[in-house]
């Protein structure tokens, strides 16, 4: 593999940069690392590089960073690659379906580190969506994309846990470590055809949506735990929030304490986050109890 072929890594976020840097440091032939182009953050607007970017320009590879993956850049990609051709693409977070065309530009395809055990929750927010539902039994699939969203054979997998206070940054730290350590392990045998994809039983998938803001929105209804497992999954992004006197109240840090939720941490639109403390000092009218009526 490394003297006769090259690896092509699709990737966009920080679940990306570990295997980015494990296949680096193994010392596979990295041809060019695709991600999406650089984003618009914060109040100014800021044109911000990807974490997959950032770390591709340390290590001194060849970026590519395509609107979209038509012919155009599969022609592009092809010229890149025409010293050593391509064998084999890793794609892990990438945040764009790739197209039939240049999957089977691949002679070997194209793997994915997917975190989640397939065919349960496809699609944009598996991380997410296994925290907000109480899972405790999470892990990593590997496999062979086709054209359809994480419907590929199945490479690899390794099955994990997760406690009750992991927040989404914990999981997703833990999953692309489980994720990134299998598929340096098996990629050898995969290449070299020992590993037989085995196609997944579709009548068992579940699929994730795309988070929104309003899916951080608090439904004071729900059980406490239920409440904190929200907090879990979208304290990164959107965070969780509630609505008093008509502004968005950010809810920062909270916790579960004897079957209620406390709140530690919170911040009212347009102002600075602060303790709860600091926070009822200044607005006397605010009731911790009455939020959501």
């Amino acid at each position: 593999m490394k003297s006769n072929g090259k690896i092509i890594f699709f990737g966009t976020s920080e679940f990306a940069v570990p295997a980015l840097e494990a296949f680096f440091n193994a010392g596979y032939e990295i041809g060019a690392v695709i991600t999406t182009p650089d984003e618009p953050v914060g109040r100014k607007q800021i044109l911000t590089p990807s974490p997959v970017k950032f770390c591709a320009e340390k290590l001194g590879l060849k970026i590519l960073q395509p609107q979209k993956l038509d012919s155009e850049f599969l022609k592009i990609l092809q010229t890149t690659n025409h010293k050593l051709p391509t064998t084999l693409g890793i794609v892990a977070s990438y945040g764009k379906i790739i197209p039939k065309e240049i999957i089977d530009s691949f002679p070997l395809g194209i793997l994915n580190i997917h975190p989640s055990l397939l065919p349960k929750y496809r699609g944009p927010s598996p991380i997410q969506t296994q925290i907000l539902n109480g899972e405790t039994e999470i892990g990593v699939t590997i496999i062979k994309i086709d054209e359809l969203v994480d419907h590929g054979p199945i490479v690899a997998e390794q099955e994990s846990r997760i406690m009750n206070h992991e927040l989404f940054e914990d999981a997703q730290n833990k999953l692309s470590r489980i994720g990134t350590n299998l598929l340096v392990k098996i990629l050898p045998d995969y290449i070299s055809g020992k590993i037989k994809p085995i196609e997944q039983n579709h009548d068992l998938a579940s699929f994730t949506k795309k988070t929104s803001k309003e899916d951080g929105k608090i439904d004071w209804n729900k059980p406490a735990e239920q409440i904190y497992d929200q907090f879990r999954a979208f304290h990164k992004w959107p965070g969780v929030w509630t609505i008093w006197k008509n502004k968005i109240l950010k809810i920062t840090d909270l916790r579960v304490q004897n079957g209620k939720i406390e709140i530690l941490r919170l911040q009212l639109e347009g102002g600075k986050e602060m303790s709860l403390k600091e926070f009822v000092a200044g607005h006397k009218d605010f009731i911790v109890g009455k939020l959501g009526r």
